[in-house]
């Protein structure tokens, strides 16, 4: 970092770390990363360089953003009426570090080794030391002579001024634009790593992060059109994670907008597990707390919307929006009061784990909802098919593409997984949970588009059946027969175990 002009020396994994000489993406073999902006991959110069022959993705991804944000984000809701939404989309943790870890590979987080968002299960550290940054969608991508773009949120301890294999500055492999912050969830006073350059931003209202990052994105999409290259544009927003700082324009937006109460609000599960039991019923202060909470994160969605619009018109003026496939999703959930926790997330429950995918575009299938399971995993794969490469047979997950044209492949899994490490007790991590906002010892689950079954390392389990149970408030696991029990907790070994497409999709179907 800089400080008043003083460097701070890195640390020493930081410098000492190498990484592989030959760099591999969702596809095989890729360049490394480019400060510069014009720097393709060695092999891509035989590749396409017609914007036409290939589509070209714009991804938006936000932070701690739950289904119920949704309804006040028109652009969002416009995309469910021409592109198809994913009603059983799950993340691999309800966590920032190890769903965006398992988004960029397509790998579990037992593949990845990001548990977490710090060492030594997680985080940026762990990320790279893994050499989980030599093979990404971005890599995969560039390798088929794509024009790659990151701007906004990448790894949790990704500082823009550090020096990684003695590289000042670092960018990571894979991508040609590189516009990155450290700490930037105030939206304010941060610094962007500009293409291995550091750049301070201030206070003032043109600095509000989302909306910088929203110029830079249509930036970078113009000049790709006149380079005639396709693209992928990897948008990753700070927001609405808290503090949920909104907009200059929608600080006064919804100051009377009422609190939504699900039938599982203020409400604890039937059999809770024991770090759940005892709860004690909301005080009003409580209530009006969760209330300013829901109200912040509504005002935060807004200028996340605004972006959507505006990248959306930029490819219309580009001539380029038919040509494109237009995703959008939120790294993981958050509860607002379910099962009578203050707001959170890292538990197992929908509110946290299922999470919106909306896609449009090339090919996309219209105003459609599939029910199929998907997870994060399986955006790797799908944006390196989308490019013309073929998924990397290492890759966790699976492609997408016959889901977007309307189609269910026979084999397609039937559960998704879910892995976390927990609890969560570092003060220096931003999502350390806050009181009474629920904090689970370390499990895994299997989220089906039925069923949601939960094993923790503590001996404890849980089952809900959301095909009668859909607010997930009666755990009725002791009811279940031993057979299924014991079919239960061996498809979560075979996944928790498993490495690669094939294996993982095995392990997978629960037919």
């Amino acid at each position: 970092m800089t400080i008043a002009g003083v460097r701070r020396k890195a640390p020493l994994w930081l410098a000492t770390a190498a990484l592989a000489a030959g760099l591999a993406g969702c596809s095989g073999d890729s360049g490394g990363g480019a400060p510069d902006t014009d720097r393709e991959s060695p092999s891509a110069s035989a590749q396409r360089t017609d914007s036409a022959q290939s589509p070209n993705i714009v991804w938006v991804l936000t932070d701690d953003l739950s289904s119920d944000l949704v309804t006040y984000m028109p652009h969002v809701k416009a995309m469910q009426k021409s592109g198809l939404t994913f009603s059983n989309y799950t993340v691999t943790d309800s966590l920032c570090c190890p769903s965006r870890s398992s988004i960029f590979t397509g790998k579990f987080p037992h593949n990845t080794g990001v548990f977490t968002n710090m060492p030594p299960d997680g985080g940026f550290e762990t990320f790279h030391e893994k050499g989980n940054e030599d093979k990404t969608f971005a890599t995969a991508l560039q390798q088929q002579g794509y024009r790659t773009a990151m701007m906004g949120k990448y790894l949790n301890g990704y500082q823009p001024d550090m020096t990684v294999n003695g590289k000042n500055n670092y960018v990571p492999p894979g991508w040609n634009e590189w516009d990155v912050a450290g700490n930037g969830y105030k939206e304010y006073d941060y610094t962007l790593n500009q293409n291995g350059r550091t750049v301070d931003y201030g206070h003032d209202p043109a600095d509000y992060l989302t909306d910088v990052v929203s110029a830079k994105g249509q930036e970078f999409i113009e000049n790709s059109v006149k380079a005639k290259k396709p693209f992928v544009l990897d948008i990753s927003t700070f927001a609405p994670h808290g503090p949920a700082t909104p907009a200059p324009e929608d600080q006064g937006a919804f100051k009377d907008l009422p609190l939504p109460k699900p039938p599982a609000f203020d409400k604890t599960p039937t059999d809770a597990p024991q770090w759940l039991k005892d709860k004690k019923s909301f005080t009003p202060q409580q209530i009006t707390k969760i209330t300013k909470t829901y109200r912040k994160r509504v005002r935060a969605v807004q200028a996340v919307d605004r972006m959507i619009g505006d990248l959306q018109e930029k490819l219309k003026k580009a001539d380029v929006y038919d040509n494109t496939v237009f995703a959008f999703a939120s790294d993981n959930g958050f509860h607002m009061g379910q099962y009578r926790l203050m707001p959170g997330k890292q538990t197992a429950f929908d509110t946290d784990v299922n999470v919106p995918l909306v896609v449009t575009g090339l090919g996309v299938k219209q105003g459609a909802t599939t029910k199929a399971v998907a997870s994060n995993i399986d955006i790797c794969p799908t944006f390196t098919e989308l490019g013309g490469g073929k998924p990397d047979p290492e890759t966790d997950g699976r492609s997408l593409v016959p889901l977007l044209h309307g189609g269910t492949p026979e084999d397609w899994p039937q559960t998704a997984l879910v892995e976390h490490h927990g609890p969560n007790t570092s003060p220096q991590d931003p999502d350390k949970p806050g009181k009474g906002s629920g904090n689970p010892p370390s499990y895994e689950a299997l989220r089906t588009g039925r069923y949601t079954y939960v094993e923790y390392k503590n001996g404890s389990h849980e089952y809900y059946d959301r095909s009668k149970d859909r607010d997930m408030l009666h755990n009725v696991y002791a009811q279940l027969s031993s057979d299924t029990k014991k079919n239960l907790a061996s498809t979560l070994l075979k996944l928790q175990d498993c490495k690669g497409s094939e294996e993982c999709t095995a392990a997978a179907r629960t037919d």
